[in-house]
């Protein structure tokens, strides 16, 4: 049986999925604007969206016909900020730093 937190990890090791992740540190996006920014198609953007909404990682909210996706502000962007963090303090002699 997997543990619920294997299904919220595996949404940061799923390449689509993390580099949505990462497109709305910015600021909130559409779904066309996401599919721009990381160079894939809104289909396979808006089925890995879904998976992102269903686990709160993501909220959304609607803008006329438009829906709106940003990071969850209350518990994803804390902890992006101390992976952030962690990277920065432990992970400098590491292969994957950059």
């Amino acid at each position: 049986m997997k543990h619920a937190s294997y299904s919220f990890f595996s949404n940061f090791a799923n390449k689509t999925r993390f580099q949505i992740i990462m497109s709305l540190k910015e600021r909130p996006l559409c779904v066309n604007e996401i599919a721009e920014k990381i160079g894939e198609e809104q289909s396979k953007v808006s089925h890995n969206l879904t998976k992102l909404t269903a686990c709160n990682i993501l909220e959304v909210r609607r803008m006329g016909k438009q829906r709106i996706y940003s990071l969850n502000e209350k518990t994803v962007v804390p902890l992006l900020k101390t992976v952030d963090e962690h990277i920065k303090n432990n992970c400098k002699s590491c292969k994957c730093y950059k």
